[in-house]
C-alpha cells in the first residue's frame, strides 16, 4: 500500500530564485507556517476526540511541528531576523481547505487528512531544492533534516486516512485534491514564502 503523496505539479525555478534573493522574508513565512502546521495537527485532537487510533500520533506530530519553529526561530536569531509581525493569511492554505467545505462531517475529516498529506508533501519538496541551492552550511544541513521529516509527515496523514475510509475512497479523493492542488499553486504569485 503506498502512502507517499505525488504532487502533480513540481515547484518552478523562478520560486525558488524569489526565496534566494530574500532569504529573511523565507525565514519569518517559514516560522508562521511551523506555527500553523502545530496549530492545524492539535485542531484533528480538539475536533475528532474519538479518533482515539490516531490521537498519539497527532500529538507527536504537533509536538515535531512546534520543535521546527523552535529551531527556525533559533536560526532567526542567530542571524539577527525577527519573527514577522503578524500572521499573515496564506491564500493556498485558504484555497485548499476551502476544497474540504461541504459534505458530511466525516468526508470534511477525509479531505482534512488528506489536504494535511498534501500540504506536508508540497513543504518537503520546496524544502528539498531550498536544501540544495543554499551555500550557508548551517541552513544547508537544517533544511536537509527538514525535509526528510516533512516527507515522513505527508505519509502520516495518508496512512490515518487510511484507518477510517475505503483505499479506493482515499486515493480516488486524494487524486481529485493533487489536480486542484497543482491548479492553486500554479496561479500563486511568487513571493519569498513556503507557499
Amino acid at each position: 500500500m503506498q502512502y507517499k503523496v505525488d504532487l502533480m505539479l513540481p515547484s518552478s525555478q523562478a520560486w525558488l530564485d524569489t526565496v534566494i534573493q530574500d532569504f529573511a522574508s523565507f525565514l519569518q513565512d517559514h516560522a508562521d507556517c511551523e506555527r500553523k502546521a502545530s496549530a492545524m495537527v492539535m485542531s484533528f485532537v480538539a475536533k475528532y476526540p474519538e479518533k482515539h487510533e490516531i490521537i498519539p500520533e497527532l500529538i507527536e506530530t504537533g509536538i515535531e511541528e512546534l520543535q521546527h519553529f523552535q529551531q527556525v526561530y533559533t536560526l532567526m536569531q542567530q542571524k539577527g531576523i525577527p519573527l514577522a509581525k503578524e500572521m499573515a493569511p496564506d491564500p493556498y492554505i485558504k484555497q485548499l481547505m476551502a476544497l474540504s467545505h461541504g459534505g458530511t462531517p466525516e468526508t470534511r475529516f477525509r479531505d482534512r487528512l488528506l489536504l494535511a498529506s498534501i500540504i506536508e508533501s508540497r513543504g518537503c519538496e520546496r524544502f528539498k531544492m531550498v536544501s540544495e541551492v543554499l551555500e550557508d552550511a548551517e541552513l544547508k544541513r537544517f533544511y536537509k533534516i527538514l525535509w526528510a521529516s516533512e516527507a515522513k509527515h505527508s505519509h502520516i496523514f495518508v496512512h490515518m486516512a487510511l484507518i477510517y475510509f475505503e483505499e479506493r475512497e482515499i486515493y480516488h479523493r486524494l487524486e481529485q485534491l493533487l489536480t486542484e492542488e497543482a491548479r492553486i499553486i500554479k496561479d500563486l504569485p511568487l513571493k519569498a514564502a513556503l507557499h
